[in-house]
């Protein structure tokens, strides 16, 4: 059985004839007859009840019908379907981001996709790292924002920018009469991180190492789950943190009673990559977001990539 038989015994119910039936089919009608007699044997049942004058469908010849005309239309659906991804912009781009990324940098590019790429849809989703990483594996999603490197021969990693950290403090901190900070003055700061699992606690740790900050002392209880409690902490008064410098766009910045600045050292920052499969079919999409970010990306930044 395929789809070719189908047809022939749909163009047969359509126009209760087989002669008729062969020509819309493109086929003579012993090549159609024979096809549908053979498709009857392979089944055990007649479809047709044929006479001298007419053709009649049986009753399971009518259910035999209404089963091929809903696999037609899903065949003629995998068509379309196909023929719309022959367009490598076109369609869902499954797009994955760590949290202390998707909130600053998806608003920069959503409508330049949309106006530039009207036939792309972007599909997000915001998950720590770990998850993102099994995602992309499991093909649940193309391609991920991530903070961190990945050694999985399976992926490719492009680097997009480099991300200087900032020292946010509350505004009544000894920081504010400082024309700078570098990471020693952190040392006897009380500074907040985000709880354990998100990488960017991890990156704020490295540099309290390099501080000889101990990050594990009694502030560890006030850990938050996104940077936008950690700046509410900071505002109360409970301490500072290391703010990624693409949140300096967000609303926070007034009305928080938090100041923030530049961290005054060369290796305090992050690197933003895309990582996807490298069997990834569609490299043209990729390439489409990744100059859509660089173009986007304010001056707070670094880029590592020029767009194409």
């Amino acid at each position: 059985m395929n789809i070719r038989d189908l047809n022939y015994i749909l163009a047969v119910s359509e126009t209760g004839n087989f002669s008729k039936a062969a020509d819309i089919c493109y086929v003579s009608q012993p090549t159609l007859s024979g096809q549908i007699k053979k498709l009857e044997s392979e089944l055990g049942v007649s479809i047709f009840e044929r006479t001298n004058r007419k053709v009649e469908i049986t009753a399971v010849g009518e259910e035999i019908l209404a089963h091929a005309r809903q696999i037609i239309s899903e065949a003629e659906t995998i068509k379309s379907l196909a023929r719309n991804y022959q367009d490598p912009l076109a369609g869902p781009l499954r797009i994955g981001a760590i949290p202390t990324v998707s909130p600053y940098v998806m608003p920069l590019i959503l409508e330049p996709i949309k106006r530039n790429y009207s036939q792309m849809r972007l599909v997000l989703s915001e998950e720590r790292t770990e998850q993102l990483i099994s995602r992309l594996k499991h093909h649940e999603i193309d391609a991920a924002l991530l903070a961190t490197e990945t050694f999985d021969s399976e992926f490719e990693s492009t680097p997009l920018f480099k991300e200087p950290f900032w020292v946010a403090y509350p505004a009544d901190h000894r920081f504010y009469e400082m024309e700078s900070v570098n990471t020693a003055e952190l040392m006897n700061e009380s500074l907040l991180l985000l709880a354990k699992g998100h990488c960017l606690a991890d990156q704020a740790r490295s540099i309290c190492h390099m501080a000889g900050n101990n990050p594990e002392n009694e502030m560890a209880d006030l850990r938050a789950s996104s940077l936008e409690t950690l700046i509410q902490l900071v505002g109360a008064g409970y301490g500072v943190t290391l703010l990624p410098a693409l949140a300096m766009g967000g609303s926070w910045t007034s009305g928080s009673g938090v100041i923030a600045q530049p961290l005054d050292d060369a290796n305090a920052y992050r690197q933003i990559s895309l990582v996807y499969r490298k069997s990834f079919p569609r490299p043209q999409a990729l390439t489409a977001l990744m100059d859509t970010i660089l173009k986007r990306i304010p001056n707070t930044v670094e880029p590592l990539a020029t767009p194409s």
